[in-house]
């Protein structure tokens, strides 16, 4: 398969080695199948390993391209299983799978690697290999349209099978990256996915597949509602779990057992969490001071501009790494969202006009968010970004590391939108803060909601989840933290005052 369409299909197909060392797990887990279905059977080495694990059991493939069906047939007649085999092309999102599971029988084992692409990935080679556009994950507003709305195919799979399967008993055994397991966990236990128990068994996807992402086999057990948890095992060959993952409320936490522990700290939030700016066009909007002090653009060239609408810039590079003063900056057009930038070329008519010679660069930007905005339009922008300090963490490196961070020059820094930060007026409370947030217990409670292999470990969510009040009083600056309330914070409008969130994210429609 060429390299474009292997990447919109997800083709990445299971060694034989592997599908019999899963096959070997699932009989030690005294697994009986009377039915043995993979719904995306590609060269077919799952259904030639599960006919030698299974001798009994009938043996049922499905496949999009005909070529993989051919090969998948010879290769069970060559295991002599095909007299109990059937193998077909079928498009997975089209197929009637209530229909096609209702006929089956006995116990039944759903068993494979489904593919492993976004659905952002396939549109960006233009493919058409996806399902039906639906909202599946039930998101709102400009959550809908960003980040948050990329998937997993294989997420959208699996949820098509749990829903299809409508509380019947059987095990499903998927390869998957494991942060889709994850989600779709998330998914059954919030909508009566009735699953009665699961697991998750890392594989080394780069060994295996030559991917570097985190991989499991997915294994749960359906038919009736079990505690919302499943354990984590290392390897295949582990028999002690080295985690117990679960869903607190309406999210997911890495450490179910940890967090109930910790769980007096999670709730009452003073302050809100914002994101750095969000511009999609770096090489343009960043630049450094090269040498003789001029600035140079990520393109190479000298840029010539007015300061009024440049300011220092960290990432989450900087943040992770302790570096709090800045060698880049970002040029800022708008200090709110919406604001109309047609009033730079009268300010600054220079920075118009660079602006301006990049407008392709801007007008290429692939986000919907951009559509129907005036021209260099931001997200990620308001009164709260220009505030003078700052206590801002990378939401992409593994270990929180909060930064306080004040203004350079008199001007006030800013982050880009891999970072996560809380505004304020005032250096002492923001120092407190971040004392309070680098604290021993903090941390502790932060390890036992984050996932690590995740893309982005923390996110605005997650950081909500903190109490810093009752934080505050296990790190022993109760006092000072109370003293230091009566400043107040003014980036949203009027001074914020203490109250509760709702921290958890929307649960997606039920099934």
């Amino acid at each position: 398969m060429k390299t474009n369409a292997r990447i919109e299909f997800g083709d990445f197909q299971t060694p034989l080695g592997l599908a019999r060392e899963v096959s070997s797990f699932l009989l030690q887990r005294q697994i009986d199948a009377d039915t043995i279905l993979e719904p995306t059977c590609g060269l077919g080495s799952f259904l030639v390993a599960a006919s030698q694990a299974f001798p009994k059991a009938r043996l049922l493939g499905w496949d999009i391209n005909s070529n993989y069906i051919a090969q998948t047939k010879n290769a069970l007649i060559e295991a002599g299983a095909a007299h109990r085999a059937s193998v077909s092309q079928q498009d997975f999102y089209t197929h009637d799978w209530e229909s096609e599971l209702a006929k089956m029988g006995g116990s039944l084992l759903i068993l494979g690697n489904l593919p492993w692409v976004t659905n952002a990935a396939v549109c960006g080679f233009n493919g058409s290999n996806l399902p039906v556009k639906e909202n599946f994950q039930g998101f709102r507003g400009i959550q809908a349209r960003t980040g948050k709305s990329n998937f997993d195919v294989s997420e959208w799979m699996l949820i098509r099978m749990i829903k299809a399967l409508r509380g019947r008993k059987a095990v499903i055994a998927m390869l998957c990256k494991t942060g889709t397991a994850r989600k779709f966990l998330r998914f059954a236990w919030q909508n009566d996915g009735r699953i009665a128990s699961a697991s998750l068994h890392r594989i080394d996807a780069k060994k295996h597949f030559g991917a570097s992402v985190d991989a499991c086999l997915l294994l749960a057990r359906t038919g009736e509602a079990g505690p919302a948890e499943a354990d984590v095992f290392d390897d295949l060959a582990v028999k002690t779990r080295s985690t117990t993952l679960g869903l607190a409320g309406q999210d997911l936490v890495a450490d179910i057992r940890a967090y109930r522990r910790l769980q007096h700290l999670e709730g009452l939030c003073p302050y809100q969490w914002r994101s750095g700016v969000k511009h999609d066009c770096a090489s343009v909007m960043e630049l450094r001071r090269a040498e003789g002090k001029s600035l140079v653009n990520k393109l190479g060239e000298d840029v010539r501009i007015e300061s009024d609408y440049l300011f220092p810039l960290l990432k989450c590079s900087d943040l992770a790494n302790g570096r709090v003063t800045p060698t880049r900056f970002v040029l800022v057009t708008q200090r709110r969202t919406g604001e109309d930038t047609y009033i730079i070329s009268k300010t600054a008519p220079r920075t118009w006009r660079y602006l301006d010679s990049h407008r392709d660069r801007f007008e290429a930007r692939k986000s919907s968010i951009y559509s129907d905005r005036v021209p260099f339009a931001l997200f990620g922008i308001g009164d709260y970004a220009f505030a003078p300090w700052k206590v801002a963490v990378s939401g992409l490196h593994r270990t929180p590391r909060f930064a306080l961070v004040g203004p350079v020059g008199a001007k006030p820094v800013l982050f880009d939108d891999t970072c996560y930060f809380l505004a304020f007026e005032d250096e002492s409370e923001a120092r407190l803060v971040a004392e309070i947030l680098n604290s021993k217990i903090c941390q502790r409670f932060l390890a036992s909601l984050t996932f690590t292999d995740s893309k982005r470990p923390f996110t605005v969510e997650l950081l909500r989840r903190l109490n810093i009040r009752a934080i505050a009083g296990e790190a022993g600056h109760a006092a000072a933290w109370k003293a230091s309330r009566n400043k107040g914070v003014h980036y949203s409008g009027q001074p914020v005052s203490l109250q509760a969130e709702f921290i958890m994210e929307r649960p997606a429609p039920k099934i």
